[in-house]
């Protein structure tokens, strides 16, 4: 995996992402800071797009272990496991939070981006299809 970062337009907050296949991959955390909104919503908006199969977790959830500097002992580490979502996901959540940010920060992100995630390559094809 490879490590980038993105300066959000309208602030001075960087979140930070991963980038694999073609996708890009970022926890609750680091949602919550790009759709400015607490992480227990991420989790709640989670929740229920995995309950009512919008998405299938096993797809969208990818478990990477993260390595930092232990906080008491210097000179050490720790190693957690924290969940990452993918694109998919990130713009679920986009669209259940329901604000004009998120729409922007999508748009934002995708003209400097060039993944091109399955949500869009689905719409792409309803596009094509109601030509």
């Amino acid at each position: 995996m490879n490590e980038i970062q993105f300066l959000m337009y309208d602030s001075d907050e960087k979140v930070e992402v991963l980038v694999q296949e073609e996708t890009i991959w970022a926890t609750q955390k680091a949602i919550s800071k790009l759709f400015d909104i607490g992480v227990p919503a991420i989790s709640k908006h989670l929740k229920n797009i995995f309950q009512s199969g919008e998405l299938d977790e096993k797809v969208v959830v990818s478990i990477l272990e993260n390595t930092t500097q232990h906080g008491a002992i210097e000179g050490k580490t720790q190693t957690k496991s924290v969940k990452y979502y993918n694109l998919d996901a990130i713009i679920s959540i986009g669209y259940r939070v329901n604000s004009q940010k998120a729409i922007e920060e999508y748009k934002e992100f995708n003209k400097h981006q060039k993944i091109v995630s399955d949500f869009d390559k689905e719409i792409k094809k309803i596009q094509g299809e109601q030509k």
